[in-house]
């Protein structure tokens, strides 16, 4: 699954968001990071309830997980740390007559 389907409407809805100034992404070391300049009188809680509530928007219909955790923050620039995962499944028999195999799918 390409995760930039779900990236770029994630940026875009959070960027739209009356709370946020503006966002982006910055991948370090393959890890992605989600960089946010917040109105002042915003409370870190309240970022996080959007995160999880536009990630929940970009994923419905989709067998994708979100993971998010604080990095850290500097006045008005929050820094977290997110990622789309997707579930690992077998996409193919190994032949080792395992109970989840691809085999016994309908």
């Amino acid at each position: 699954m390409n995760l930039d389907e779900i990236w770029s409407p994630f940026l875009n809805q959070l960027a739209t968001s009356n709370t946020v100034k503006s966002v982006s992404k910055k991948t370090i070391t393959g890890i992605p990071f989600l960089y946010l300049t917040v109105n002042s009188d915003i409370i870190k809680a309240e970022i996080e309830t959007l995160i999880k509530l536009e990630a929940a928007k970009c994923m419905r219909g989709k067998q994708l997980r979100m993971e998010y955790s604080f990095v850290r923050e500097e006045k008005n620039l929050l820094v977290y740390r997110v990622r789309f995962l997707v579930p690992q499944e077998k996409m193919f028999c190994c032949g080792n007559l395992c109970p989840d195999c691809i085999r016994y799918r309908n």
